[in-house]
C-alpha cells in the first residue's frame, strides 16, 4: 500500500520533488481494511499468534495488493488524493510534534547556552519580577540594551516581520527561526501547554508608532493568542507606548523637553506657546531615539506608559483574528467595506 500510494503521488505530482516518501504510519492513518487469507499450514510468530509467519504470504498479498489497490486509486483519483491529503496531513503532524519536543528538550536546562544568541538576559530568575521586551529590529534591540536595568529587564530583538502563525501548519511554525527564538526565550513549552514554565513576569512587544510596527505587534499578537491563549488570561501580555513626538521649549532662558504620545497632546501642549518658542521632532522609530530617552519615556517603569492586553470575549477575540489575519479575503474586505466610510483619509497613516 505504502509502494503504491508514494508511486502514484509522484506520478500525479501530488507529492512534490522536494516531498519525502509518505511512510506506512502516515498513510495507514484512519484508513481501514480486511485482508483474508488462506493458507494450508500456517505459522505464527509468538504465543498469541498475531501476526502470520509465513514468508511466502507476504509476497502474495504484496503483489495483489499493489496491484489492485494501484489499478483502483488510479482510477479514483478523487479518494487518492484523500489518502494523500491525510497521509501529508499526519506527516506535518508528526513534524511539527519533533520539532517542538526538541525545542523543549534545548529550553529545559534554562542555562544561557540554551538560549537565543540575540537574547540580553536579566540576572533575576524570579519571575514576577521580571520583564522581555520584544523589540522590532537590531537597531532599536541595540537601544534597548543600553538603556534597559539589566536585573530585571530582558530584551529580545526581533529581525522583520515574523511568520503570520494564522495562515500556516504547525510543522511551519516550529522550522521559523524568530518563531523559536520566542519560544526557547519566552520559556513557553509545546503549543498550549501551561504557563508553568514561563521566565518573565510580563511579555512587552515594543514596536514602532507606525504602519509597520502596528503590523509587526499584530503579527506578534496572533502568535501569543493562538500559541499561549493562557498568557492573555493570566495578564502576561503587554504593548509599550513609545512617543510621538519631542517638544524641546525655550522661556525665559531655561530649556525644557517634553514628550507626547499623540497627536491631541502635541495640539494641547503647543496651544498656549508662541511660535518659534519651541521645537517639534517626530520619531520615525525607536531605533532614532538615545538610549536615555528611550528609557526616560518607555522603559523607567516609573515615567513609562504600557497597556495590558486582556481577553473580555475569548470567542470573538479568535473570529477577529481568523478574520484579520487568515487567508479568506472576502470576509476582510467585508469587514474593511463596513467600517472604512467611518474613517476619513487624514485618519489613515500611509
Amino acid at each position: 500500500m505504502t509502494v503504491a500510494v508514494n508511486s502514484l503521488g509522484r506520478k500525479t505530482k501530488a507529492l512534490k520533488e522536494n516531498d519525502p516518501n509518505l511512510s506506512g504510519d502516515h498513510i495507514r492513518e484512519g484508513l481501514g481494511a480486511v485482508v483474508s487469507v488462506k493458507v494450508p499450514a500456517p505459522e505464527f510468530e509468538g504465543q498469541t499468534k498475531t501476526r502470520l509467519g509465513n514468508p511466502e504470504v507476504r509476497k502474495i498479498v504484496d503483489s495483489v495488493v499493489s496491484s489492485a489497490a494501484g489499478e483502483a486509486l488510479e482510477l479514483e483519483s478523487t479518494t487518492l488524493n484523500t489518502i494523500l491529503g491525510k497521509a501529508l496531513q499526519a506527516w506535518k503532524a508528526a513534524e511539527a510534534a519533533k520539532k517542538a519536543r526538541d525545542l523543549v528538550r534545548r529550553k529545559s536546562v534554562l542555562t544561557r547556552s540554551t538560549l537565543p544568541g540575540k537574547l540580553a538576559d536579566c540576572s533575576s530568575s524570579l519571575k514576577d519580577e521580571t520583564e522581555i521586551f520584544l523589540v522590532e529590529g537590531d537597531s532599536a534591540g541595540g537601544s534597548a540594551k543600553q538603556a534597559r536595568d539589566r536585573r530585571f529587564q530582558a530584551i529580545l530583538p526581533l529581525r522583520g516581520k515574523i511568520l503570520n502563525v494564522e495562515r500556516q501548519d504547525d510543522a511551519k511554525l516550529y522550522k521559523n527561526n524568530e518563531i523559536s527564538s520566542l519560544i526557547v526565550g519566552l520559556g513557553l513549552g509545546m503549543k498550549g501547554e501551561d504557563t508553568s514554565n514561563l521566565r518573565y513576569g510580563k511579555i512587552i512587544i515594543m514596536t514602532d508608532a507606525d504602519v509597520d510596527g502596528a503590523h509587526i505587534r499584530t503579527l506578534l499578537l496572533t502568535f501569543l493568542f493562538r500559541y499561549q491563549r493562557a498568557l492573555f488570561e493570566e495578564g502576561h501580555v503587554y504593548v509599550g507606548v513609545p512617543p510621538l513626538y519631542r517638544l524641546d521649549t525655550s522661556t525665559g532662558g531655561r530649556k525644557e523637553t517634553r514628550y507626547c504620545y499623540s497627536d491631541e497632546e502635541l495640539a494641547g501642549e503647543t496651544a498656549a506657546m508662541k511660535p518659534g518658542s519651541y521645537v517639534v521632532q517626530r520619531f520615525k522609530g525607536l531605533g532614532e531615539m538615545m538610549p536615555q530617552q528611550l528609557w526616560d519615556t518607555t522603559m523607567n517603569p516609573e515615567t513609562r506608559m504600557l497597556r495590558k492586553l486582556t481577553l473580555d470575549d475569548a470567542a470573538e477575540a479568535s473570529h477577529m483574528f481568523a478574520l484579520l489575519m487568515g487567508d479568506k479575503v472576502g470576509p476582510r474586505r467585508e469587514l474593511i467595506e463596513a467600517h472604512g466610510r467611518n474613517l476619513t483619509l487624514e485618519d489613515l497613516d500611509i
